[in-house]
């Protein structure tokens, strides 16, 4: 199960994600990225603090929805990876390829 928490401050829409990432809950993703494209948004930041498991078709979500922000010339930023979702976007050197912001204060807790 997936839980997509909108926050929308003006320019910046952050969407908090909770549950796993996977084949049955990428719909969900998808749609919430869809509907934040284009418009005055200038930045989509996914906060991953809560996301438990991700597998190859949330991957592959996170990875078209990079792609999708950066064509409406959006800025995208990962915050707050840890976990097996952290281990996995550094096995697959996404690391190296996303913005990834570490959080502050209280969301850096193990």
């Amino acid at each position: 199960m997936l839980t997509a928490e909108l926050t929308d401050g003006g320019e910046t829409c952050v969407l908090a994600l909770q549950g796993s990432l996977d084949g049955l809950t990428v719909a969900e993703l998808q749609k919430e990225v869809e509907g934040r494209l284009g418009g005055s948004i200038r930045q989509l930041v996914l906060d991953m603090s809560r996301l438990e498991f991700i597998d190859s078709s949330g991957v592959g979500a996170v990875v078209a929805a990079f792609k999708k922000t950066r064509a409406h010339r959006q800025g995208f930023l990962v915050r707050n990876l840890r976990g097996q979702p952290l281990e996995i976007f550094r096995l697959l050197r996404l690391d190296r390829a996303f913005v990834i912001d570490s959080g502050s204060g209280e969301d850096d807790a193990p």
